[in-house]
């Protein structure tokens, strides 16, 4: 199933900020593409990278790779949340900070078992 949920909707939604207030649309729109960079270098999404400018993005337009998605969007959250809203607890803000860091994990992971897997597919032909 492809997921079209808008990027910029869902991060803003997940955030509390409400999709009609559109005063840190800019701010918010600059944590995610700096989180897709970061993903980018982890191997993750669109060759050449990705990032948004607005609305008119979805999760799908980044990646269709079912396994993904749901981390992909959970660690954009995540990132984007500890920069733009951090929790005033130090120790919800360490939870956060472990969970970032397993998320990051996994997504290496992923990416290196992708990479195998295309190197072993290209080896075939």
């Amino acid at each position: 199933m492809v997921d079209r949920t808008g990027i910029l909707s869902s991060v803003k939604k997940l955030l509390n900020v409400d999709l009609e207030d559109t005063a840190f649309d800019n701010d918010i729109i600059l944590l995610i593409n700096g989180e897709f960079m970061t993903l980018y270098q982890l191997g993750i999404g669109p060759k050449g990278g990705f990032s948004i400018d607005g609305y008119d993005k979805d999760w799908s337009d980044f990646t269709d790779n079912e396994q993904l998605i749901d981390t992909v969007k959970t660690y954009v959250y995540m990132r984007v949340r500890m920069i733009f809203d951090p929790p005033a607890s130090s120790v919800v803000a360490d939870q956060f900070n472990a969970r970032i860091q397993e998320l990051q994990w996994r997504l290496n992971v992923q990416a290196e078992q992708d990479e195998a897997e295309k190197e072993q597919g290209g080896d075939e032909g």
